[in-house]
């Protein structure tokens, strides 16, 4: 049986928006993803976030505490009032498949009368973004399989700094409710490396190609970061695979940004001039330098 919502966030089931605020930032700070890597954090900080997202809102929260962990399938109602029509037999009852529940009286439901069924469920999606896309943010699309066929577009904005795992809210576009609410629609981002940079938490790695005499004797270069170009110092004698540190050039998160890491990739020309070809002969012919024995 999952854990009770409350318990998830450590509130009493009185706890006010503000208590329920202030647990969702305390525990998600401990258990996100990108600080926490001990077994079992990244679902721990899912589960918190699913409280947060039902508790925070007046309304789920009702449906929540009412039902309990499976407050949605109520909201389902509405498929049901459509095959079947109300029968008066010392309450209103309707027949629905889902969850194990084959009917369910309304009137002990909602406190009697034949009035409101309450809001429409919730649909999930994902939505694959770059490490550009998540660091810079914007605006993309999402398609979501519409149950009478076809699918339905919704437009999304991705804040800049987003995580892999963070869920966004579509007001409105989940499930038709049948006192006229909708469910939402919350789409799980999924932040993709790209061909040029690598997350790692809010770190950001990516290849910087050198050439020989730069990496031999050092060199200002201009690295490529996902907020513009910024000029690095490779200092003389630097081999592929060494890293240099930009701090604060990662993902944007609020207080400490991450770091990007320029990995330097020495490349060498594909073809030599003549001179090029003789300055090379010369520096071989005059170094003692071998690179299989390192140096």
């Amino acid at each position: 049986m999952a854990e009770d919502l409350y318990s998830a966030l450590g509130v009493s089931r009185s706890a006010d928006q503000k208590e329920i605020r202030r647990a969702y930032r305390e525990k998600a700070r401990k258990f996100h993803p990108d600080v926490n890597k001990t077994p079992g954090a990244e679902e721990t900080f899912k589960r918190i976030s699913e409280a947060h997202d039902v508790l925070s809102d007046p309304e789920t929260r009702s449906q929540y505490d009412r039902f309990g962990e499976n407050f949605r399938q109520y909201a389902a109602a509405d498929a049901a009032r459509s095959s079947e029509q109300p029968r008066r037999s010392g309450g209103t009852r309707y027949t629905w498949s889902g969850g194990g529940a084959q009917s369910s009286n309304w009137e002990d439901l909602f406190g009697g009368g034949f009035g409101g069924f309450g809001r429409g469920a919730d649909h999930t999606a994902e939505l694959e973004i770059t490490v550009e896309e998540a660091y810079r943010g914007g605006r993309r699309t999402v398609q979501v399989a519409s149950p009478y066929g076809g699918a339905q577009e919704y437009t999304i904005d991705i804040p800049a700094g987003a995580v892999d795992g963070q869920r966004l809210r579509i007001s409105g576009a989940g499930g038709a409710g049948a006192d006229g609410q909708d469910g939402d629609l919350l789409v799980t981002l999924r932040v993709k490396d790209s061909k040029r940079y690598r997350l790692s938490g809010a770190d950001i790695e990516t290849d910087l190609p050198i050439s020989p005499w730069e990496a031999a004797l050092g060199a200002d270069v201009s690295v490529p970061t996902p907020g513009g170009p910024v000029t690095v110092h490779v200092p003389p004698g630097s081999s592929t695979g060494r890293r240099l540190r930009l701090r604060g050039q990662g993902m944007p998160r609020r207080g400490q940004p991450g770091d990007l890491y320029a990995r330097v990739k020495v490349v060498v020309p594909r073809t030599l001039s003549k001179k090029e070809k003789e300055l090379f002969e010369q520096l071989r012919d005059e170094s003692s330098f071998d690179a299989r024995r390192g140096s």
